[in-house]
């Protein structure tokens, strides 16, 4: 029988970048959750690219993030700060560009369904979709 899963935010955190962006992923059968943390060290120069997958609530944590739809609407930006949630609907392109705010992190939960094919493998590496990762996160 499936049990309950209770995980904190802020801990445990897999690095990607090194002072840069941590990151952790779940995955049921249904959804993926994954929290995303950039440290503006390093992260602050680092961007996403666009992409696409299920259904996605996002919700910010800590400082804010600009999301943009550039194949729909390349001039509208859907602007969260902490607090904030935003739905995004299955097959729609986007990405992110993150603020950083005096604590210097821009945090958030990202619930996707179905899952994303990324989280899924059991000891699935961490993952983000950078435009231009590093060697490292390679």
């Amino acid at each position: 029988m499936a049990r309950c899963r209770i995980f904190s935010i802020d801990s445990d955190l897999v690095p990607v970048i090194e002072d840069g962006l941590y990151t952790k992923n779940f995955s049921t059968a249904r959804i993926s959750v994954s929290v995303v943390k950039f440290v503006a060290a390093r992260g602050a120069a680092l961007k996403a690219r666009s992409h696409s997958h299920g259904e996605e609530a996002s919700l910010q944590i800590v400082g804010g993030c600009s999301v943009f739809q550039p194949d729909d609407h390349p001039e509208a930006e859907f602007r969260m700060d902490a607090g904030d949630a935003l739905l995004i609907p299955a097959g729609t392109a986007h990405y992110g560009n993150n603020r950083f705010g005096a604590e210097g992190v821009s945090m958030r939960l990202n619930v996707v369904s179905p899952p994303r094919a990324e989280f899924v493998a059991p000891g699935a590496k961490p993952f983000y979709p950078l435009a231009d990762p590093p060697s490292e996160a390679k």
